[in-house]
């Protein structure tokens, strides 16, 4: 098969494959898990025996769907991380970029309605040590950086401060606006100081 045509074929079943995932985001989103194939596959207009060659249910498009959301936004704590900054600057720009990712209502579907508790549910799925692993390595390597330019506290490992930053900021969730998420970053920030 020539390779143009063989391009061609994957790219179609990426985009595929990603409409799959969206519109089984915007039908949850709608009418929260009384969701079935028939209308995944009616929204992305395809016929159910094509799906079918994609996923086998809904359980496992919608674990696709919370992989990608995650794997996005490790991605972008990634670029944050390595941007051209003084350590310090970076680090704040990390700790404020996981904060409205974790936040209710930082993206579509989060909003505390249907798919924003299927995402939660799926915290435990099988793909998620690996994204928990990573994103706690990266915050180490980040407060690591800041502690050896003087900025940081050095009077405890830098995973343990990444573990306390992870789990401050996480409670966000639970947070009503966007003045207490701030203060919560505030609180947070002021832990990574040096003691005086």
């Amino acid at each position: 098969m020539p390779k143009l045509w063989d391009s061609t074929v994957e790219q179609h079943r990426h985009t595929v494959h990603a409409a799959i995932l969206d519109a089984t985001a915007a039908l949850i989103t709608e009418h929260g898990l009384a969701v079935n194939m028939s209308q995944i596959a009616a929204q992305v207009g395809i016929g159910r025996a094509t799906l079918y060659k994609y996923f086998p249910d809904v359980q496992t498009i919608v674990g696709a769907w919370h992989e990608r959301q995650v794997t996005a936004h490790l991605d972008q704590l990634t670029d944050v991380a390595a941007t051209d900054r003084n350590p310090g600057e970076r680090l704040r720009a990390v700790l404020a970029t996981y904060l409205r990712l974790s936040s209710t209502g930082a993206h579509p579907g989060y909003d505390g309605g249907p798919a924003s508790q299927v995402a939660m549910a799926l915290h435990s799925a099988a793909h998620m040590p690996a994204a928990h692993q990573r994103l706690h390595a990266l915050v180490t390597s980040v407060i690591t950086d800041a502690a050896e330019a003087g900025i940081a506290r050095t009077d405890v490992p830098p995973a343990e401060l990444a573990t306390f930053c992870l789990h401050a900021l996480a409670a966000a969730n639970s947070l009503p606006s966007l003045d207490s998420r701030e203060r919560l970053l505030e609180v947070t920030w002021n832990g990574l100081l040096p003691p005086r």
